[in-house]
């Protein structure tokens, strides 16, 4: 596996997700990051990876012949149009309702989806309404 770029400066490095049936979830995970604008990183011998997630089966080595409990991921969104986007991509791909798209009380301006992956994950995007950055990440390249 080789990086070519990463991004830091965020709280979390990395992910892994440990899951039952990697094609289901790699159609899964390829179409919610397709409506989320992420290109997918690539494959490997029983995993695959998008940024700084990585989806593997029980027998990867870092599973060690385990599966894990569920989870929630909510991945960042632009705007409300990759919010709704994300939801509907998932649902077409093996997504389960969780949440459909609208507004939370979390803050004002959090828009936000909810869905189970076929494992049963929370998966999430979201977009906190307008806002300025100073930077969108911290590029590294290799």
């Amino acid at each position: 596996m080789e990086a070519q770029e990463v991004y830091r400066g965020r709280l979390i490095d990395h992910i892994q997700l440990v899951v039952q049936d990697l094609a289901a979830s790699q159609t899964f995970y390829t179409a919610i990051f397709d409506a989320l604008h992420v290109p997918m990183g690539g494959t490997g011998d029983g995993f695959f990876w998008a940024d700084e997630l990585f989806v593997s089966t029980s027998n990867s080595e870092a599973a060690q012949g385990m599966l894990t409990g569920r989870h929630h991921l909510a991945f960042q969104a632009r705007d409300r149009a990759i919010v709704d986007a994300f939801y509907q991509a998932a649902l077409a791909h093996g997504g389960r309702d969780n949440g459909a798209p609208g507004e939370r009380q979390y803050h004002p301006g959090y828009y936000a989806a909810f869905v189970l992956d076929p494992d049963g994950n929370n998966i999430e995007a979201v977009y906190h309404g307008e806002a300025n950055r100073s930077t969108p990440a911290v590029r590294i390249t290799f």
